[in-house]
């Protein structure tokens, strides 16, 4: 088994691994030999199933991945993935690579930067002597590099522990819709949440006070465990898209318009099949009907997680 390879876009890759470490600590990175697959499977959460080329992140004429399945297996603390990338920034040359030292396996991140210093004595190769008949080092300027690696913990997984897991399948989209920007709907998305988690604490803390001969710690965590702030996210295929929180005393939306419902790619699909797809028959029901609309509800939080790939992208396209 072997890895190794020069990394380029590294500030991509550390986007990347910062927007999977918002989502969980551990995670399922695939080495294949034309992509790179990143999976988060927590017990509770989102799910991430995502791949990237292996162009887009490592040098391809120095990618090495020799394994007898074809493919390398490994679980990583993505965490202290993204803090190692941290250092290739300015770097002229970063290297990964599979490595092992006590029989413990390490993924390697080795960055050589340079920097140009000014000459001093202790560097000098040649001798002056100035008018005063002090001697002076020469004072040029002088490239120095500086060669860091930290080794990252990680374990390799056999191909029989991942046989498996498979990406779960999803049916075709009732409505899909590329968002606004994903900074923008993060922030209204927080806000909304807070309200929520803001009017729920208040009307849990007026039951528990009520009941008095109940266990109040174990009561406000079952009522926290079922009352969590739940948003209702809704979007048609007229452009138009919906973010909504409702409670007892509170019910506040935020509507945005003129969005673009991209079209499916006609290559991967008959012009039959195209008019009998779900997202199809919504288009044919008019932009204010309600029936056009398709729903679902997320936790606030968990949504807020996933909006975090807004660092790696200002846009993505949501199906529901």
């Amino acid at each position: 088994m072997r890895f190794r390879t020069q990394l380029k876009n590294t500030r991509t890759f550390s986007k990347l691994t910062a927007s999977l470490s918002s989502l969980g600590k551990v995670c399922w990175m695939r080495l294949e030999y034309d992509v790179v697959r990143f999976t988060i499977i927590p017990d509770q959460g989102t799910q991430v199933w995502a791949q990237i080329p292996v162009d887009t992140i490592f040098e391809e004429n120095t990618y090495e991945m020799e394994s007898n399945s074809e493919a390398i297996n490994i679980e990583i603390n993505i965490s202290n993935l993204n803090r190692a990338l941290r250092s290739t920034f300015g770097a002229s040359q970063s290297q990964l690579r599979l490595t092992k030292k006590d029989k413990m396996p390490l993924l390697a991140l080795t960055v050589l930067s340079s920097e140009w210093t000014e000459g001093n004595m202790a560097l000098a190769t040649e001798e002056t002597t100035d008018p005063t008949g002090e001697v002076t080092g020469d004072r040029r300027a002088r490239e120095r590099e500086t060669r860091i690696t930290q080794e990252i913990p990680i374990k390799i997984l056999h191909e029989s522990a991942v046989d498996g897991l498979h990406e779960p399948h999803c049916p075709d989209p009732d409505v899909h819709i590329i968002l606004p920007g994903l900074s923008q709907l993060k922030n209204i998305s927080d806000r909304f949440t807070k309200l929520a988690s803001t009017d729920s604490k208040g009307r849990q803390a007026g039951l528990i006070n009520m009941d008095s001969n109940s266990n109040s710690n174990a009561a406000a965590s079952a009522l926290s465990a079922n009352s969590a702030p739940k948003l209702e996210l809704s979007a048609n295929m007229h452009g138009k898209l919906r973010l909504a929180i409702a409670t007892d005393d509170l019910r506040i939306a935020s509507v945005w318009s003129a969005l673009i419902n991209p079209p499916l790619d006609p290559a991967h699909i008959t012009q039959d099949q195209y008019s009998q797809l779900p997202s199809e028959r919504m288009r044919e029901v008019g932009e204010d009907d309600e029936s056009g609309w398709a729903k679902v509800r997320i936790d606030g939080k968990d949504w807020s997680r996933v909006l975090s790939v807004g660092r790696l992208s200002p846009k993505v396209v949501a199906c529901e």
